[in-house]
Parts: C-alpha cells; structure tokens; sequence
C-alpha cells in the first residue's frame, strides 16, 4: 500500500494499492493523458475521468479492479490536480520497478 499527498499542505492524502497500479497499467489509463506543456491540471483530471466513465460502458469496463480504482483513488474526494500528479509519480516509479511480464508464447 502506498500514500500520495493530495494537498500542499500535507494534510489530506490517498491510499493506493498495488492492484491500483496494475489497473491503471492494464488501461492504459495515462497514456496521451497529459499535453505537449507536461502541467498536470484538474483539467488533466477531467479528462482521466472521462476516459475512465467511457470505459465503464463497455464489456471490458465492468472490470471489479478498475471499479475499485474510481472509488478509491480517482473519485477520491481529496483527488485534485497535485494528487494526479503525484499518483503519476508514482506509477512510474512503480513501473520502472515493477516490468510487465512479457506473454507467454
């Protein structure tokens, strides 16, 4: 289990698992997520959400892991734009030392 800030005052922070992570690797769900500019807005985090409401509707979206991804990280009610930016973070420090497997052939 890991912590991201939310705030800047370091008094509002989120849980996020490792299963969190996978999800969001198994979507792909920062891909393209951020502009040319790299600035992490609520914007950005618009965007993730509706990306995220998009793949509920469809069969591969019904996924009980993704679901707990909304409710616990995403629709967070502390989730602003430093909270995205330091859950980015995090999943690329959690890539980097986590690599997917590659498939079995």
């Amino acid at each position: 289990m890991y912590n991201i800030q939310a705030n800047e005052s370091g008094t509002r922070s989120i849980n996020v698992s490792d299963e969190n992570l996978s999800t969001i690797r198994r979507f792909s769900l920062f891909q393209l997520l951020i502009d040319s500019s790299g600035i992490i807005t609520e914007q950005s985090l618009d965007k993730l959400k509706l990306n995220i409401r998009s793949l509920l509707t469809t069969p591969q979206g019904s996924d009980k892991a993704l679901l707990d991804l909304c409710i616990d990280v995403i629709y967070h009610r502390d989730m602003k734009a430093l909270g995205l930016k330091n859950l980015i973070a995090l999943y690329e420090d959690w890539n980097a030392k986590n690599p997917e497997p590659a498939p079995a052939e």
